[in-house]
C-alpha cells in the first residue's frame, strides 16, 4: 500500500528538544512510520507512515507516552486545541501574578528596608512560603512535568534549566525558614518572579505563534461558508462544503466564488488577487476557468463546479504552504543540533559557577544567585524557534502573492540561484498564438478574405485556426458558417464560405511567387509563423501568427540579471524563433531545438559547472528538468505534472513571480541568520555575566555585574519574544 502523509498538532512542546523527542518517539516507537518532521513555529509534526502498519491511534499513543499530544482529526478542531493551551498559561499566569506581586513587595520591600521593622518579624518568611508555594508547584507544574518527559526521552530542554533555576532558589529558601540556622535570606521572590516572568513569555509566544499561522487560516477564510446552488431553475442557499463537481452555482456582483468551475453564463470582472497576486482583475465570460475565493466585482455568473472542497485551488495551496511550514531546511537541522548539546553544557556551566564562587568567596547565597541566573538566562527557546518561525511566516506571505513553496528547502536554496533556465512557451511567452499581423498578397486581400479565412478555420482546434478566429472575433467582424469544411493533416483547412472555395494552412501547401516566400522567410527569422490564405485559387494574404511575450517578461529578466543571476532560454523551437524572442526580452544565451531529456541534460550540465540552477517551465515536457535542477519552479497556469514536479508554483503564471520568490527567499534567510545570531550572541555574551564575570569591574552598573535571576527569566522570555516578532517582520516584506 502506498505511504500516507498527514500533519498533525501537538500539544506541549517548548523548545528544539521537545521537537527532537517527538520525532524520536514517532520514528523509534512506531512500525511503519518512514519520517516524522517537527515544526516548533506551528506546533505540529508531519508524519509520513505505511498505514499498512500502523494508524493515528498508535502515532497518538507514541507521543503521549513521550509526554505530549498528539491532536488527532478525530478529537475536534485544531484551532480549539490552540486556543485551550492559550487559555491555560492565561490561567496560571494569572496565579502567578496574583501571588508574586504581593511575594515581590514583601520580599523586596524589607531587603530595602522600605516596611519598617515589622517585616522583619520570624512570620513573614513563613508569609513568603506561603505566596510562594502556589508559584511553584501550580504556575511552575509545567516545567516539573516538562523536565520529567525530556528527562526521560533523554533530551533535556529548556524546561529543564528553568526548574532547576527556580527550584533551587525555592528549595534554598524553604530550608532558610525550617532551618534557620542553615542561611539567613530566603529567596521566595526569586523562584517566583523567574516561574511568573517565563510564564508571561511563554504566553506572549504562543499568540505570536497565532500570528504566524494566520496565513493558512486566512487562506481557508477566503472561500464563502454558503453558495447559491441553481437546481432545475430554482436557487437555494447550500453551505459551500456540501458542493460537488458538475453542481451549478450563482455568483452575484461583489461575492465571492465558492468553487472552482467553469462560466456557464454571465460576464464580469473577476478579483484573483487574492490567490495570484495580480493586481488587475480579470474579465471572465462564458467558457472561461474561474477560481474559488475570487471575487465576482461587477457582473452575474452562473458557474459549473469542477473543483469542491479539498480539490479547490485555495484548498491545494493551503496543502502546500501547511507542507512547506511543516518542511526542516537544512540550517534549521543545524540549529536542532546545537540545541540537542547546549542544554547539559550550560548545567555544567551553572555547576561550575557555583563551585568557582562559593570557593573564592565562601558564601553559598551569592555562588546560588549567579548559578541560578546561568541556569535561566541561558534557555535555547529563542534558538529553536529562530529558523521556523521565519520560515512559517516566509512561506505565508509568498502564498498571498501567489508563490508556492513546495518545501522549506526550496526556500533556502532559491536565494543561492546563479543561474535560471527559463522555457520560452508558456513560460516567456503566454503560449497562445494571436494574430500580430495581416498581410495583403494581392487586391481585394483585405477584410473580406480575412472574413472568409477565419471563417473557414472556425471549426478547427489547430492554434493558427483558434488565433484567426479569435482575431476576428475580437474585431467584431461577423463569421458565416463553413461549409464541406476538413482539416488536411499537417497542413491546415479547406471549406466552402458563402459559395467560395478557402484554404488556410502552411506556405509549402501552396503555390507562391518569390516576393511572397521572401515575406514569409522574413517573418519566419522573426520567430512568427506564417500561414497562407488562398480563395478561389490563388494565395490572397498572410496571416503572421506568433506566440505573445508576456508583458512583465522582459522586466523579469533585467531584475534577475540586476539581481546577479545568469538568465538561458531553453526550448523545442528552432534557432530563428527562440534568439527573436530572446532578443525582445533581454536574454543573452539560447538553448534551442532540445528535446525534453535535453533540457534534462541542459540543468545537469549546468550544475556540473558549479552552478546553483533554477528552472522556470509550464508544460508536460519541461517536469524532468524541474524535477532535476536545484530549485524547479512551475508556471501555475501551466501543465498539473509540471507543478507536481517543483519546487516552487506561480500561481497567477506571471515571470515576475521568479524575482519575488527570489527576493521573498532573500528576506527569510536574511532573518534566520539575524535571529540565529541575535540568539546565539545572546547566549554567549549574557551566559558570562550572568556567571558574574564581570563582577570584578567595579564601573560597570550593578545590575550587569551581577545579574539578578529573575532578571535573567525577563531577559530570556524577551529574546524568544524577540526571535517571533522579528520573524514577523516578513509578513511586510515588499516583493
Amino acid at each position: 500500500m502506498a505511504e500516507r502523509k498527514v500533519e498533525l498538532p501537538v500539544v506541549g512542546m517548548t523548545c528544539a528538544n521537545c521537537a527532537r523527542a517527538v520525532e524520536r518517539a514517532l520514528t523509534r516507537k512506531v512500525p511503519g512510520v518512514v519520517r516524522a518532521d517537527v515544526n516548533l513555529a506551528s506546533e505540529s509534526v508531519t508524519v509520513v507512515y505505511d498505514p499498512a502498519r500502523t494508524g493515528l491511534e498508535a502515532l497518538g499513543q507514541a507521543v503521549g507516552r513521550a509526554g505530549y499530544r498528539l491532536v488527532l482529526p478525530a478529537e475536534g478542531d485544531e484551532e480549539a486545541a490552540r486556543a485551550a493551551d492559550v487559555r491555560r498559561h492565561g490561567r496560571e499566569l494569572a496565579v502567578g501574578i496574583v501571588f508574586t506581586v504581593p511575594l515581590v513587595v514583601l520580599g523586596m520591600g524589607r531587603d530595602l528596608g522600605l516596611l519598617g521593622a515589622w517585616s522583619h518579624g520570624g512570620w513573614i518568611d513563613w508569609t513568603l512560603l506561603a505566596l510562594a508555594t502556589p508559584v511553584q508547584l501550580y504556575t511552575g507544574w509545567e516545567y516539573y512535568s516538562g523536565s520529567a518527559r525530556s528527562l526521560r526521552n533523554l533530551a533535556a530542554n529548556m524546561d529543564v534549566l528553568v526548574m532547576l533555576g527556580s527550584t533551587t532558589a525555592y528549595v534554598y529558601s524553604l530550608v532558610v525558614v525550617l532551618a534557620p540556622g542553615a542561611g539567613s535570606h530566603p529567596m521566595f521572590e526569586t523562584s517566583a518572579m523567574i516561574i511568573t516572568l517565563v510564564k508571561v513569555g511563554k504566553l506572549l509566544e504562543a499568540r505570536a505563534r497565532g500570528r504566524a499561522s494566520a496565513a493558512i487560516r486566512g487562506l481557508y477564510d477566503l472561500s464563502p461558508r454558503s453558495a447559491h446552488l441553481v437546481e432545475d431553475g430554482d436557487e437555494r442557499d447550500v453551505g459551500s462544503g456540501t458542493l460537488r463537481p458538475g453542481d451549478v452555482v450563482r455568483v452575484r456582483p461583489g461575492e465571492r466564488i465558492p468553487v472552482d468551475g467553469v462560466v456557464l453564463s454571465g460576464t464580469s470582472s473577476v478579483d484573483e488577487s487574492t490567490l495570484t497576486g495580480e493586481p488587475m482583475p480579470a474579465d471572465r465570460g462564458p467558457g472561461d476557468e474561474v477560481l474559488g475565493g475570487s471575487v465576482s466585482i461587477d457582473g452575474l455568473l452562473l458557474i459549473e463546479a469542477r473543483g469542491t472542497g479539498e480539490d479547490t485551488a485555495i484548498a491545494q495551496i493551503a496543502r502546500l504552504v501547511r507542507e512547506a511550514q511543516s518542511a526542516k531546511a537544512p540550517i534549521q537541522r543545524l540549529a536542532d543540533r546545537a540545541s540537542a548539546v547546549f542544554v547539559p553544557a550550560i548545567a555544567l556551566v551553572a555547576l561550575a559557577t557555583f563551585g568557582v564562587w562559593w570557593a573564592l568567596g565562601g558564601a553559598l547565597v551569592p555562588a546560588l544567585v549567579r548559578m541560578v541566573a546561568v541556569l535561566v538566562i541561558a534557555c535555547p527557546c529563542a534558538l529553536g524557534l529562530a529558523t521556523p518561525t521565519a520560515i512559517m511566516v516566509g512561506t505565508g506571505r509568498g502564498a498571498r502573492s501567489g508563490i508556492l513553496f513546495r518545501s522549506a528547502e526550496a526556500l533556502e536554496i532559491a536565494h543561492r540561484m546563479t543561474t535560471i533556465l527559463l522555457d520560452k512557451t508558456g513560460t516567456i511567452t503566454l503560449g497562445r498564438p494571436v494574430l500580430v499581423d495581416w498581410i495583403p498578397l494581392a487586391p481585394g486581400g483585405g477584410d473580406e478574405v480575412f472574413a472568409l479565412a477565419a471563417a473557414a478555420s472556425s471549426g478547427s482546434a489547430h492554434p493558427v485556426s483558434r488565433a484567426l478566429v479569435a482575431a476576428a472575433l475580437s474585431r467584431g467582424t461577423t463569421l458565416p458558417d463553413p461549409d464541406e469544411a476538413r482539416s488536411v493533416e499537417g497542413l491546415g483547412v479547406e471549406a466552402r464560405v458563402s459559395g467560395r472555395r478557402v484554404r488556410v494552412g502552411k506556405p509549402e501547401w501552396f503555390d507562391l511567387d518569390d516576393d511572397a516566400r521572401a515575406s514569409i522567410a522574413s517573418l519566419a527569422g522573426q520567430g512568427i509563423t506564417v500561414a497562407v490564405a488562398e480563395v478561389d485559387g490563388g494565395a490572397r494574404a498572410l496571416a503572421a501568427v506568433s506566440d505573445e511575450v508576456r508583458p512583465t517578461s522582459s522586466q523579469a529578466v533585467r531584475a534577475l540579471v540586476d539581481m546577479g543571476i545568469e538568465t538561458v532560454m531553453i526550448t523545442g523551437d528552432s534557432e530563428g524563433a527562440a534568439r527573436a524572442v530572446a532578443s525582445r526580452v533581454g536574454i543573452g544565451r539560447v538553448i534551442a531545438s532540445v528535446l525534453p531529456d535535453r533540457k534534462d541534460a541542459a540543468v545537469r550540465e549546468e550544475q556540473g559547472r558549479g552552478r546553483t540552477v533554477g528552472m522556470v517551465g509550464d508544460g508536460v515536457n519541461d517536469a524532468p528538468a524541474l524535477a532535476r535542477a536545484d530549485v524547479g519552479i512551475a508556471i501555475g497556469t501551466g501543465a498539473d505534472v509540471a507543478m507536481e514536479a517543483s519546487d516552487v508554483t506561480l500561481v497567477g503564471g506571471d515571470l515576475m513571480g521568479v524575482v519575488k520568490a527570489i527576493r521573498l527567499s532573500r528576506a527569510t534567510m536574511r532573518t534566520i541568520r539575524e535571529n540565529l545570531f541575535w540568539a546565539l550572541l545572546y547566549n554567549i555574551a549574557l551566559v558570562p555575566v550572568a556567571a558574574g564575570a564581570l563582577h570584578p569591574i567595579g564601573w560597570i552598573p550593578d545590575f550587569l555585574r551581577d545579574v539578578h535571576p529573575a532578571a535573567a527569566a525577563a531577559a530570556m522570555a524577551m529574546s524568544s519574544i524577540t526571535v517571533v516578532l522579528n520573524s514577523l517582520r516578513l509578513s511586510r516584506t515588499r516583493l
